[in-house]
């Protein structure tokens, strides 16, 4: 895994524009729009495209030219994900359904008074997360671990439109801090996700297969659960056709021995969830290495 410095795709202007198409002309014009946004972003932004192709023809082992077609369909769902996130949190939530698949692992965990564990990916739309822990019917405190560094920006820009979220976040630190952070948390019996298929540089990592080459993972989140028996649900939230989001959780195994084989356990169900939904994993860059 390469060149991932700890920041996303996205920023507060690209957000600010979301909020301008969708307030100014209407959210079906903002789609018509992007499908000129996608194809700008095959021509111009050419490592990511590269990088995306890799995905499609030596990952997913597609042909070329359907591996081609799948390119522009990463970019334009990302981007219809992206106007979703603004228009659900901005008044316009009637237009779309949800689904909580997996309710009750969550109230099985919050149960054992251990505080918990949840491990995503960037992939889907997590940052839908709050319309589902957002209600009086689910008591969990979710903080987000996040390492991005435009995190404050985006947050108060958003909150600024939608309004204070009950979720929180812990940024990682050079200082360490955010482990007295975390300990708090679980202490609390709230919940900590990640998205454990990134690593910054400096980071202790794993190796392991994903989609059938060796990739780095962050060691932290998966020995923090294991060494400290802390109960631990694979989720993602992920986007249906007709405005419909479906969000999965799912428990990992117990008496795990080592980080490792949670890691395991992990991929198996990422990979499984990325085959599904092969347009909504978004690591636009050298994942694999394979530009060399």
């Amino acid at each position: 895994m390469a060149n991932w410095h700890g920041k996303s795709r996205g920023t507060v202007l690209g957000l600010k524009i979301y909020v301008f198409f969708i307030k100014t002309f209407g959210l079906y014009f903002s789609y018509f729009v992007l499908l000129f946004v996608a194809a700008y972003f095959i021509v111009f932004s050419f490592s990511s495209t590269r990088s995306t192709y890799f995905l499609f023809r030596k990952r997913l082992n597609y042909s070329p030219f359907r591996a081609a077609l799948n390119v522009y369909g990463s970019y334009f769902t990302f981007g219809k994900i992206q106007l979703d996130r603004v228009a659900i949190a901005s008044g316009m939530r009637h237009k779309y359904t949800f689904e909580f698949d997996g309710i009750e692992h969550i109230k099985n965990l919050l149960q054992q008074k251990k505080g918990g564990i949840l491990l995503t990916a960037h992939i889907g739309n997590f940052n839908l997360a709050r319309h589902f822990f957002d209600n009086e019917h689910n008591p969990a405190v979710v903080n987000l671990v996040m390492t991005d560094f435009e995190h404050k920006q985006i947050k108060n820009y958003l909150e600024s439109v939608t309004g204070k979220s009950t979720l929180k976040t812990i940024v990682l630190q050079d200082d360490l801090s955010h482990i007295f952070k975390m300990k708090q948390a679980l202490e609390r019996n709230e919940l900590l996700v990640f998205a454990a298929d990134r690593y910054i540089k400096g980071t202790k990592t794993f190796e392991q297969e994903f989609l059938g080459k060796p990739v780095q993972f962050p060691q932290g989140p998966f020995k923090l659960a294991v060494r400290n028996s802390i109960p631990v649900l694979f989720v993602n939230i992920m986007r249906e056709k007709n405005f419909h989001y479906h969000f999965y959780a799912r428990p990992a195994c117990e008496n795990l021995r080592t980080g490792k084989e949670l890691l395991k356990l992990y991929l198996e169900n990422l990979e499984n969830t990325v085959k599904k939904y092969p347009h909504q994993w978004y690591n636009y860059y050298d994942y694999w290495n394979d530009h060399k």
